[in-house]
């Protein structure tokens, strides 16, 4: 197992970058410590693919540093890494049985074969493989074939880390919840350097410890999955985790009040305070739908809202409402009653979010 730090990294697929937007990994500084349980989560093509590649070996940067354990790695290739990779889609022999396969990266490196017994039927017992052992992997079905794959990036427990790309993209719907279980599992019991790329926040949440949120080659968050939503540190991630995702509100200060457009917010003085030092035009309000307070009449502090419509999902529904221009989304319990034609509103200052040219900013609250 090892730590991984990147240092000032940074990678262009281009021969002559000539702006920060040529580069598929912008310049960035990250560690991933050693024993942890991490996600790279964020959209196609904002770089999680290329970062994980750089890290394997498969990619060497264009500028910065790779450093396993504080030695730097640029130039060793993935096998002098000692690094486990698992992909989208399963890397097997389809002639060899399922024990040959799991067995095979330990016979690779002259592992006794008492110790290639142990490990395989152990990761075989963790993954519901026992009773596919002796099965040639071309008969397996993909989810059973994927299974193998991660086993063979688990079966060794001498690997620096394992790197997952994606790697429940084949598998069927109602197993992917039970195998990203498995893996947490499988973390906590051998305690192995994990990093796991994926676009799925749920996937991301459910494995991960700490969650480090891509977008456009930066990570531009990188924390635990309630900092993510409590709070998000950057526009995208706001918009990005949840679902449906946070609201943000452009903002002003005019004559001492907070404003929406043409509609006066009703927000504490903290928030007047920071907007009123915000050097810049870019201000934002960001509130989760399921922070904002959805009365049927008026109350002390409400703001009168159109109701548009309401999506009914069960244990909760989600409002769709105008306050002034602005459209806004809140969620509502099973218990309150939905409300019809108007509502009033209140933001808590406590869950209140203030983003300057996209980045959240303090609010003093005193």
């Amino acid at each position: 197992m090892a730590e991984i730090t990147l240092k000032s990294l940074a990678h262009t697929y281009l021969a002559d970058p000539a702006s920060p937007e040529d580069y598929a990994i912008r310049e960035m500084d990250h560690v991933w410590h050693q024993g942890g349980a991490y996600a790279l989560l964020g959209p196609s093509g904002c770089g999680k693919s290329t970062l994980l590649n750089i890290i394997s070996g498969l990619l060497e940067p264009s500028s910065g540093d790779v450093l396993f354990d504080g030695q730097r790695v640029n130039a060793l290739p993935p096998e002098a890494r000692n690094i486990a990779q698992v992909f989208q889609f399963p890397v097997i022999y389809d002639t060899m049985t399922v024990y040959d396969n799991l067995a095979f990266p330990l016979r690779n490196v002259k592992t006794p074969e008492a110790r290639v017994h142990e490990r395989v039927m152990e990761v075989a017992d963790v993954l519901e493989l026992t009773a596919q052992l002796k099965r040639k992997a071309k008969n397996l079905t993909a989810d059973e074939k994927q299974k193998v794959s991660m086993g063979r990036g688990l079966v060794r427990d001498d690997v620096s880390a394992i790197l997952f790309d994606e790697p429940l993209t084949v598998i069927d719907p109602q197993l992917k919840w039970k195998l990203r279980r498995k893996l947490k599992e499988i973390h906590q019991r051998f305690e192995i350097t994990m990093v796991y790329v994926t676009h799925d926040q749920l996937e991301a949440s459910t494995f991960a410890d700490k969650i480090a949120v891509m977008y456009e080659g930066q990570v531009v968050q990188f924390g635990t999955p309630r900092e993510l939503f409590e709070t998000p540190n950057h526009t995208f991630v706001g918009y990005f985790i949840g679902s449906p995702g946070m609201n943000f509100l452009d903002v002003a200060l005019r004559n001492g009040r907070v404003m929406a457009g043409d509609t006066a917010l009703a927000v504490g003085q903290g928030v007047r305070r920071a907007i009123d030092t915000a050097r810049s035009s870019n201000v934002k309000l960001g509130i989760r739908p399921e922070f904002i307070e959805v009365h049927q009449s008026p109350v002390e502090g409400g703001m009168e809202a159109e109701v548009e419509h309401a999506q009914d999902l069960g244990t909760y529904s989600i409002v769709y409402l105008k306050l002034g221009d602005t459209a806004l989304k809140a969620r509502i319990e099973e218990d309150q009653p939905t409300p019809t034609g108007r509502a009033f509103l209140r933001f808590p200052d406590d869950r209140l979010g203030l983003y300057v040219d996209e980045y959240r900013v303090e609010i003093d609250h005193d």
